[in-house]
């Protein structure tokens, strides 16, 4: 891939191509205030992948309002990779597969829409998608106005098969290829990381991917022989990048991959996933099959503390504060001056817990913020068991199971 752009031109917002002399600017103008929140939805790759049709869309639908999750603020369901025909039209449009979506494309968004929802589709900056239907390199404009008249509300866009473009340049194109067709849609960037969209995303996209692929598992690393790529366990991924959750806030998010609640983990390991995503304030976009969801599954994703946690107006994305034999400690700044602090036993052995507040100072350096806790004293909930749990003058003391998080939200008194 082509060296990304220097420093200068990025803290300038804009990206630059040289030659005899004469320079080309574009500059970016996403549309603002579309996700000032991390967008909440659900997304078909991780059970499906290619294997979607209309009749999986509308059930979906159904079931996300039936169930409560529209009303816990899940109500994007984007369609990711096999949405298309293999081939465009004789103008150089895009065709939804007539075989997948027999009623045609707009008649499902409009059912969608009709359900309260929004609606998300799926392409990628390359010749081909990475499941080899079109790519958008050299459609950008075409197929913005193509999403346009669909009346779409968000766009998932990956980086298969991208041999020597430049990453910037690639994803400003489209930003701006949306902006100008007029209508206002999310824009998701799925760069995978390997190009630090953190460093130079904020005026292009709502937000941006920072890893590879999530896998269902805990802390794995599931290799793809066939490709000679990886895909990661949730607690690898959240380990994955350093010292960039500075760059993520209101309507420009770090992206740590979509929920793999609900997969096939155990209860417990979906809790532990379900609640590092809110603290780190990731998009949290559901990959599960609603319609085969278990009870205990479908209260996890509707956990409406820990989704307070996550949508908290603050955006801002939680830390580690402490690790100490196997045991971590993460912290996250919430509005009125109140915190967010999970436990996680990321070993194989019941840990005990006894975190004594006044020997603690939790301290946020990027966002100068501090709990003080002999100066300012807060109550305790404990919001996977929703219950009241003391205050701050007094230890906190448990127990903690392998793989299981204890999420406390301090309310300053």
């Amino acid at each position: 891939m082509k060296k990304i752009i220097g420093s200068v031109l990025l803290m300038a917002l804009s990206f630059s191509t040289f030659g005899q002399g004469n320079s080309i600017i574009q500059k970016t103008n996403k549309y603002d205030g579309l996700a000032m929140t991390p967008p909440m939805g659900w997304n078909s790759w991780n059970t499906f992948e290619t294997n979607i049709d209309e009749k999986l869309v509308k059930e979906t639908a159904d079931i996300m309002v039936a169930s409560g999750m529209a009303a816990s603020g899940y109500n994007y369901i984007v369609l990711d990779d096999g949405w298309m025909a293999k081939e465009r039209d004789a103008n150089g449009n895009l065709v939804p597969d007539p075989i997948k979506f027999p009623s045609g494309m707009e008649n499902l968004i409009d059912y969608v829409h009709s359900k309260g929802l929004k609606f998300g589709l799926y392409n990628c900056a390359g010749t081909s998608t990475c499941a080899g239907y079109p790519g958008t390199r050299g459609y950008e404009y075409q197929d913005a106005r193509f999403y346009a008249n669909l009346n779409i509300d968000y766009l998932k866009y990956d980086w298969c098969n991208t041999a020597g473009i430049n990453a910037p340049e690639a994803y400003a194109t489209m930003s701006n290829a949306l902006k100008t067709a007029g209508k206002p849609i999310v824009f998701s960037l799925c760069e995978w990381g390997d190009n630090k969209p953190w460093d130079w995303a904020k005026p292009i996209g709502n937000l941006w991917r920072i890893s590879g692929d999530i896998y269902p598992c805990f802390d794995c690393e599931y290799h793809h022989e066939e490709g000679n790529w990886s895909s990661w366990g949730f607690m690898k991924i959240l380990e994955m990048r350093k010292d960039i959750r500075k760059f993520s806030g209101p309507d420009h998010w770090n992206d740590f991959d979509m929920l793999e609640v609900g997969d096939g983990m155990t209860n417990t390991e979906d809790k532990t996933h379900f609640t590092m995503w809110s603290m780190i304030a990731s998009p949290l976009i559901a990959g599960n099959d609603f319609r085969k969801m278990s009870k205990e599954t479908l209260a996890i994703l509707t956990n409406k503390e820990l989704i307070a946690v996550n949508q908290d107006k603050l955006g801002i994305q939680g830390f580690k504060y402490s690790s100490e034999d196997g045991l971590e400690v993460w912290v996250k700044p919430l509005s009125d001056d109140n915190w967010a602090i999970t436990f996680v036993n990321r070993s194989n052995v019941t840990k005990k817990v006894n975190f004594d507040w006044k020997k603690q100072l939790i301290k946020d350096t990027y966002f100068n913020l501090e709990a003080n806790f002999n100066t300012t004293s807060y109550k305790i909930k404990n919001l996977w068991e929703n219950k009241e749990a003391g205050n701050t003058k007094k230890a906190f003391v448990g127990n903690l199971a392998s793989h299981d998080v204890i999420t406390l939200k301090l309310i300053k008194i």
